[in-house]
């Protein structure tokens, strides 16, 4: 089955390099047509965002270039309005725009964990607003939010792009409910790629292997009618790898037991993962904890 994209408006932010140049180039490889998005000067003007799209039009693409500053919600806007200006609809949002301020949590300013929290986060709620009237009024849309292993598990020195990447499965969460009735499709890609923003991160000899074109197929499955929904897909290299969140059973302790020393004694059952389960929506956990202790009390909920 060949995934096409014809007649689709697909917009990528930080799409003037790495990661999203790969991402707007795929798209519009399969028939999408491209707000190619990128920081841009005073002016509004991004010479990144302009030159990718010199590339779709040369490979005989549809783009334009926007500039606007994903953090400032007038200038996405702007650009949303300027797409809708000449296409008349949106269909794809690519949140991919991001930056780094690196430093261990002791020495990092606040102002830099603000920073990328902006960028990151607040960019793609920004950005993700701007469309979503638009694909709620289509009854079509697609969201993809930029994720990280960095979110996902950790890294030593990135308390703020960690902090960043792991609200994005949060927004994930709650949009996909929302959008749901309306085929608003939303999920989050976590890549691993060598561009100028990973540049000294990994091994030479890893970084040459992590192309981050290798990573913008996955970026495209998630773009197409058939996409999942609510999937945080992990690639880098040519591989792919879906993360999932799990919880575990646990147990309904004892009235008497209800106490820190209850939780220590206890802590070997609730820690283990028999039984564990992937949680679909909030209110499946308190549903859970209702579950066991009306089990333990006899008492029917029904």
């Amino acid at each position: 089955m060949s995934i096409r994209l014809d007649g689709q408006v697909a917009i990528v932010t930080g799409a003037g390099q790495g990661l999203g140049r790969c991402h707007a180039i795929a798209l519009a490889e399969r028939g999408a047509m491209l707000v190619v998005n990128d920081l841009g000067d005073a002016s509004g003007h991004s010479e990144n965002a302009a030159a990718v799209v010199a590339e779709i039009e040369a490979a005989g693409g549809v783009a334009m270039a926007n500039g606007a500053n994903v953090a400032n919600f007038e200038q996405v806007e702007d650009m949303v309005a300027a797409a809708m200006e000449k296409w008349g609809r949106v269909d794809i949002l690519v949140n991919n725009a991001g930056i780094l301020r690196d430093k261990t949590f002791q020495k990092m300013s606040m102002d830099d964990f603000r920073l990328v929290i902006d960028v990151h986060l607040m960019g793609s709620a920004n950005c993700s607003k701007a469309v979503w009237e638009i694909m709620r009024e289509q009854k079509y849309g697609r969201i993809i939010l930029t994720s990280s292993s960095s979110g996902l598990y950790g890294n030593f020195g990135q308390s703020n792009y960690g902090a960043a990447k792991m609200a994005m499965v949060g927004f994930m969460n709650t949009l996909h409910l929302e959008g749901a009735k309306y085929d608003i499709r939303v999920n989050c890609l976590a890549p691993t790629a060598g561009t100028a923003m990973t540049e000294g991160l990994f091994p030479e000899a890893v970084f040459k292997l992590m192309d981050p074109a290798s990573v913008s197929p996955g970026v495209v499955f998630l773009s197409a009618p058939d996409a999942p929904s609510r999937k945080v897909l992990s690639a880098g290299g040519g591989s792919f790898a879906v993360f999932k969140g799990f919880e575990t059973e646990g147990l309904s302790l004892a009235p008497d037991d209800v106490t820190p020393e209850g939780v220590a004694a206890a802590w070997a059952r609730i820690d283990s993962e028999d039984g564990m389960r992937e949680l679909k929506a909030g209110f499946e956990q308190p549903n859970k904890f209702a579950t066991q202790a009306a089990d333990k009390l006899g008492l029917d909920l029904n």
